[in-house]
């Protein structure tokens, strides 16, 4: 059979590459992929718009694609599930409906409290000045986000007033025009990434992600600088909580309003020195670079799944399988991001990284004149596996050091907090 992915970042790579691994899977087209894609065997890309939801349809309908798998969250807040279901296409996404879980920040708070669960205290603001009041009222360290979507950079964790003043200040000229202030929680923060069917949930390995563009986790907030899966910091027992008191109850309130949530739920969560979780956020998609450290690790053909999701066959599906050890990815960056970067560095060296061992995920590349060059922020994602974390955290840095192009910049102490 053939699968359409729909996205261009290193999660599409890493779904294509899973989905190529099984028998039944004949081809794998995506939109509008990227370097990576167009190099893994088996794999097409097609230069379409994720916004041309007619397109997108008619190649289903004509290449006879028995499955869609959306990747990134602008599709899916735009509706494109939607409009593939009208037409009797498979796919695997939340609708329009269900992607409000990320696309509005007090929606899901909204649903959270409905819910009953733990979530940090918040405040929702339409005037700059109001929030800027309430900062000086509540004081700091203080979380200022962006309601909408913000590409994973519309949040800001200030440890400080003016940090936070200067927050809403920016998100505000950006032209985020609803802006929530957040209790801020200690702890450290995980990812628990569930597959549902919009009435059964299936948690994956829960991993811990790298957002800050500094080592130490500072500076400015990124789409994510590396992961690592799974994290100790999650252990069985807390999963099977996690899973109780926070997965099952958002599937079960997302039915109870009608919304029929067949994809996945990203739990973003605060464990607590305690040992406790609450909820940071919600997203409706794969977390990315998250996926790039879990789908390695996943034994359970990922096909096979989708479809238990996508037909409503979760509840008898098996128990997911995977392998032992651990997987760790590394961002590799251009120079400048999160802010401006240079395009069109020629990239060398990943054929060599990948000789060595570990798995190069594209993220922001392309094929120019037969040439890979840098197209995008985050440009490639190095991911290495080991029975160990020592292990798979030495493989992935001796590959990304095969790794050049101007400007290149990577975080050199991912996985730190377990070291």
């Amino acid at each position: 059979m053939k699968v359409l992915v729909i996205g261009n970042g290193g999660r599409e790579h890493a779904i294509a590459w899973k989905l190529l691994q099984s028998p039944k899977v004949k081809r794998v087209l995506c939109i509008p992929g990227n370097g990576g894609t167009a190099s893994l065997e088996g794999c097409q890309t097609i230069p379409m718009r994720t916004d041309d939801f007619e397109s997108i349809a008619r190649l289903v309908l004509v290449q006879g694609i028995a499955l869609v798998v959306i990747g990134p969250e602008l599709p899916l807040a735009k509706g494109l599930v939607d409009y593939l279901r009208n037409q009797n296409i498979k796919v695997f996404g939340p609708t329009k409906a269900g992607a409000q879980l990320e696309a509005s920040k007090a929606w899901a708070k909204e649903l959270m409290a409905e819910a009953g669960i733990v979530t940090a205290r918040s405040a929702l603001f339409v005037n700059p000045d109001a929030a800027r009041d309430y900062i000086k009222q509540q004081g700091a360290p203080i979380v200022v986000k962006a309601d909408g979507l913000a590409a994973g950079k519309g949040v800001t964790v200030a440890m400080t007033e003016q940090e936070a003043l200067e927050a809403i200040a920016s998100l505000w000229a950006a032209g985020h025009r609803e802006l929530l202030v957040e209790e801020y929680l200690t702890g450290q923060e995980v990812s628990v990434l569930a597959v549902t069917d919009g009435i059964s949930v299936r948690p994956l390995l829960p991993a811990q992600d790298h957002k800050q563009i500094g080592e130490g986790d500072t500076g400015p907030n990124t789409g994510g600088m590396g992961a690592y899966a799974p994290t100790p910091l999650v252990s069985a027992e807390l999963l099977q909580t996690i899973e109780r008191e926070i997965l099952q109850p958002t599937v079960a309130t997302l039915q109870k309003r009608g919304i029929d949530y067949r994809g996945v739920i990203y739990a973003g969560l605060m464990i607590a020195p305690d040992g406790t979780a609450k909820v940071l956020e919600f997203n409706c998609r794969f977390g990315d670079p998250e996926t790039q450290a879990i789908l390695p690790l996943l034994e359970t053909r990922l096909d096979d799944l989708l479809f238990a999701c996508v037909e409503q066959r979760l509840a008898e599906f098996p128990p997911l399988e995977w392998r032992s050890g651990t997987a760790v990815c590394v961002v590799a960056a251009s120079e400048g991001y999160p802010g401006d970067y240079k395009r069109g560095n020629p990239i060398s060296g990943v054929e060599e990284a990948e000789a060595s061992g570990a798995v190069v995920f594209h993220a922001g590349t392309k094929k120019q004149g037969g040439k890979l060059i840098a197209d995008g922020g985050r440009v490639l994602n190095v991911t290495a596996v080991g029975e160990t974390f020592e292990s798979a955290i030495a493989s992935a840095y001796q590959a990304m050091n095969c790794i050049e192009f101007d400007g290149i910049y990577y975080r050199k102490d991912i996985g730190y907090r377990i070291r």
